[in-house]
């Protein structure tokens, strides 16, 4: 069995050279860490496309209130995936819900379908999802075309969600991957590897208490090496 993939959230192009460098899988692009991520510039993405050989997957997220957008953001989502995806975009990163609090399917779909086959993710939306309706979500996430699901499993970080992460790897049945994120670090890695067994391990790497936006190259190594072990 491969062993599970690393994926690190960029919010600058100094941490996708890194994760890079350091042993990570592919890179999740955003901007704007303070807003849990948003849409990254196209330059920032054109820079890192020509330097880096992992896949690079792009956040499409246009504001950092909610997951709840108007027509007209909508409308912004799907141009910014059109730019994207014309320029070499390998993923893209994305979550709609309704004001149920639920996946909004139709313009889900409507994103999914304009990808055109290139794997879509659907991001941590999912955790403000109701714990009672996640397996059910989760179908409807298949349904509409995800490859993956980046969800801490409801809980404020994986650590705590890690019985409901368990739920969901085992009702995916592998149709779609759950990706286990949010606090993810090497200090819980291995434990979260064992109680989950989700097939990809996403963190920003970020452990300067400062509040810097860097990945830590050594952070991400021995990431790489816990999951490899």
């Amino acid at each position: 069995m491969s062993p599970p993939l690393l994926e690190i959230a960029c919010f600058n192009a100094e941490s996708a050279l890194i994760a890079q460098d350091a042993g990570a899988d592919r890179i999740e692009l955003c901007k704007e860490q303070e807003l849990g991520g948003t849409t990254p510039s196209w330059s920032t993405f054109k820079s890192l496309y020509d330097a880096l050989e992992i896949p690079i997957y792009v956040m499409i997220r246009p504001h950092g209130r909610d997951f709840m957008y108007s027509d007209g953001e909508c409308r912004d989502m799907e141009r910014d995936l059109e730019t994207f995806k014309q320029e070499g975009a390998q993923g893209f990163v994305f979550g709609i819900l309704n004001e149920q609090g639920t996946v909004d399917k139709e313009r889900c779909r409507g994103l999914v379908l304009k990808a055109e086959g290139i794997p879509c993710t659907f991001h941590r939306a999912f955790d403000e999802i109701s714990e009672t309706d996640m397996l059910k979500q989760l179908e409807l996430l298949i349904e509409v075309g995800f490859r993956a699901v980046l969800t801490s499993g409801g809980g404020k970080n994986a650590v705590e969600g890690k019985e409901m992460l368990r739920e969901l790897v085992a009702a995916a049945k592998g149709r779609i991957d759950v990706i286990a994120g949010g606090g993810v670090r090497s200090s819980n890695l291995e434990m979260l590897r064992k109680e989950t067994s989700a097939p990809v391990f996403h963190s920003s790497a970020i452990v300067d208490v400062g509040g810097g936006e860097i990945a830590s190259r050594d952070e991400i190594r021995m990431l790489d090496r816990l999951l490899n072990e």
